[in-house]
Order: C-alpha cells, then sequence, then structure tokens
C-alpha cells in the first residue's frame, strides 16, 4: 500500500508571488494544499486563486504572533505586544507569556474564530487548520483550537510533530533540530485531546519537512520523499513563493529559500508520483468520512464570533 502524502504551502495570501507560486505548483501537481492567511496582504488573491482551483485544498493559517489581528485589540488584549495594536512579535515572547499563563485561551478562540470566519465569508471551503509557526504545538494554544474547529465545523487539524524516521535524515540546522526533539514530548498532549482521540477532527501520522524549514533544497526533499515508509498518512510542511519586490516588503526569514522550495517541488514531485505505489497525494479533504468532499462542506458563514 503506498503511503499518502499531503504537500502543503503555508503563507498563502502572504504576496502575490506567494500567491502565484501555489497556483503554479498545485497546477503541475507538486502541490495538493495550502493554508490561507486571513490578514495576509494578498488575501483577496489568495481566495480568487482558491476558487479558480477547486482541487487545492485549502485550510486556515491561524496567527497569533508576528501578525495583525483580524479583531480589535481591546477584544483580545492577552495576545496583543507591547504595541498594543499587533501580536507579539517573537514566537519566544509568545510562548514565554503562554507558559507564564498571561495568555487566555478565550483570546485565542476569539481571534481563531474571527480569521476562520473571514475565510468562510469569502467563500472558501476550509479543510484544516494549522498554526504559523507551529504555535498548537502547546495544549494552551491546542484546546481552544480544537474546540473551535469543533464549533465551526472544520474536520481536520495539522498534527504539527517531525516524524522520527524524517528528522533522522539530519536536514536543517543543529539548533533546530534539537528545538524540534525537545518538543517532541508534546505529541502525547495532542494525541490525548478528546477531539483528536475520538476523531471528532482528523490528522495525519505526523508531519514532515518541520526541521528542514529553511532547508528544502532538491537534494533534501529527494531524500526525505524516498525514506518514506511504505504505508501512513503525512504531510509535507513548505513555503514555496517568488523572491520579489512584494515579498521584501514583508518581515520574513524566509526569502531567497521560497525559489529554492518552489523549483525543488517542480522537479520531485511530478517525478516520483509517475512511479507505481510511490506516492498517493491527497488534501486534509481526503483524510477520512469524517470529512466531506470539497463541494460539500457546511456553510458556516453565518456563525457569530465569539
Amino acid at each position: 500500500m503506498a503511503p499518502r502524502l499531503i504537500i502543503n504551502a503555508d503563507d498563502f495570501g502572504l504576496t502575490p508571488g506567494v500567491n502565484r507560486a501555489i497556483a503554479e505548483l498545485h497546477q503541475a501537481k507538486a502541490l495538493t494544499s495550502a493554508t490561507l492567511m486571513a490578514t495576509g496582504a494578498a488575501f483577496d488573491d489568495a481566495a480568487a486563486i482558491a476558487h479558480a482551483n477547486p482541487t487545492l485544498g485549502v485550510g486556515c493559517h491561524i496567527v497569533l504572533t508576528d501578525g495583525v489581528p483580524v479583531l480589535p485589540p481591546e477584544r483580545i488584549p492577552t495576545l496583543i505586544g507591547p504595541d498594543r495594536k499587533t501580536f507579539r512579535p517573537s514566537l519566544i515572547d509568545f510562548v514565554q507569556a503562554l507558559l507564564l499563563g498571561n495568555i487566555l485561551e478565550v483570546d485565542i478562540a476569539r481571534e481563531a474564530a474571527a480569521q476562520i470566519q473571514k475565510l468562510q465569508i469569502a467563500g472558501i471551503a476550509i479543510t484544516h487548520l494549522d498554526t504559523h509557526k507551529h504555535t498548537h504545538l502547546f495544549p494552551a494554544v491546542l484546546r481552544p483550537l480544537l474546540g473551535i474547529a469543533e464549533r465551526m465545523s472544520i474536520h481536520a487539524i495539522r498534527q504539527p510533530f517531525e516524524q522520527p524516521w524524517s528528522l533522522a535524515l539530519g536536514h536543517g540546522n543543529r539548533i533546530r533540530r534539537l528545538e524540534v526533539k525537545l518538543l517532541s514530548p508534546l505529541k502525547t498532549r495532542f494525541e490525548q485531546q478528546p477531539q483528536i482521540r475520538n476523531r471528532q477532527v482528523l490528522s495525519t501520522d505526523g508531519t514532515i519537512g518541520i526541521s528542514a524549514t529553511g532547508n528544502l533544497y532538491r537534494e533534501t526533499l529527494h531524500q526525505i520523499l524516498h525514506a518514506m515508509p511504505p504505508d501512513g498518512t503525512f504531510e509535507l510542511v513548505c513555503h514555496p513563493g517568488y523572491n520579489d519586490s512584494d515579498l521584501d516588503r514583508i518581515p520574513t526569514r524566509l526569502r531567497t529559500h521560497r525559489d529554492i522550495e518552489r523549483n525543488a517541488l517542480l522537479a520531485e514531485i511530478p517525478a516520483i508520483a509517475l512511479h507505481p505505489n510511490a506516492l498517493h497525494l491527497i488534501n486534509y479533504g481526503n483524510l477520512g468520512a469524517h470529512v466531506a468532499p470539497l463541494d460539500a462542506m457546511p456553510d458556516t458563514r453565518r456563525e457569530r464570533v465569539l
């Protein structure tokens, strides 16, 4: 039995160049899924691309750090940074505040619901949730997201833990691999959440490519794809795009590498998909019986924001 693989591009809506790369990769059968940022500068362009490419699975990329909220800051005060307008600019600051109990789960739920609702109002049938910088690794973020997913009829979420066989390939820098290893015990907490345990919200067997973020060269991708076990369902996280003038105006550490990832996906995915029983490419809408077809997802656009 061939393994099933979701190839998901994060940061859909960040810039027109990121959006163009996602559209081109999907049309080349090198990408199956993307997660859309509700407050991305190129949100409207991304929504138009999603409607023009109905086989592209589109999730919501929940942003809780390093960005602008959908809700007025006074409605989510514990998520707001020192400028009292935007989220905390640093992941370290966010995690520190979270672990100290200074971020309320109700604020996370309110903002996540608002971001999801913005996509739904734009007519996006949301296949799943994930988070910017994988903040739902932490139970205090995961719990409210699962509650909102269940209430707003979103049937899947990223399992944000690197697979041991993928991590063992040694891709990415040493510090990032150490961070991934240190956070891996939280996987048990993820699996113990009632919505996950009862399969009310579905996920994969794990994610690959997290430790290789910023280092997903063609050779790296080739090694990952050829190391996959003979069965299971996995997600490959990637950040393709065009390194153009629009990207220059966006705060992101991934610039030149977006071109590298785009070219790596174009070179490796269509080629390996030609091999019999090599890979079965899917998106989150195909995960299981709990997930409706993309054109039959329930309309929750009238859902009131908390």
